[in-house]
């Protein structure tokens, strides 16, 4: 990554109101990456709108930083659920249209 993809994380925590910490916490539960570069913290630029997303949930929601691990775990199986549903109704298609006829014996399904 170039220098360019990321920002300085006492950047963001001004323009946030946000403490250090809270990102470092965010950082240590997985959830987020970060480098440090001539001791700056820098985060990744693609991260931003995901800890933006974490931000709110704990200023405005009141969830700790447990809670926010625990719900995007959540959230991340719900896609995941959601887009493996997806493609498996798009299998099922094939054999939806009429005249597609019975599955036959060594047929993929």
């Amino acid at each position: 990554m170039h220098p360019e993809d990321f920002i300085p994380a006492g950047d963001f925590c001004a323009f946030h109101h946000v403490e250090l910490s809270f990102i470092r916490g965010l950082h240590d539960s997985g959830l987020i990456g970060m480098m440090v570069r001539d001791g700056t913290v820098l985060l990744p630029a693609e991260e931003l709108p995901v800890l933006e997303k974490f931000v709110r949930w704990h200023y405005e929601l009141a969830i700790n930083s447990e809670g926010i691990e625990a719900l995007s775990h959540v959230l991340g199986r719900i896609e995941a659920l959601q887009e493996e549903n997806r493609m498996l109704r798009n299998r099922l298609t094939r054999f939806d249209r009429p005249g597609a006829g019975p599955v036959l014996p060594g047929e993929e399904i």
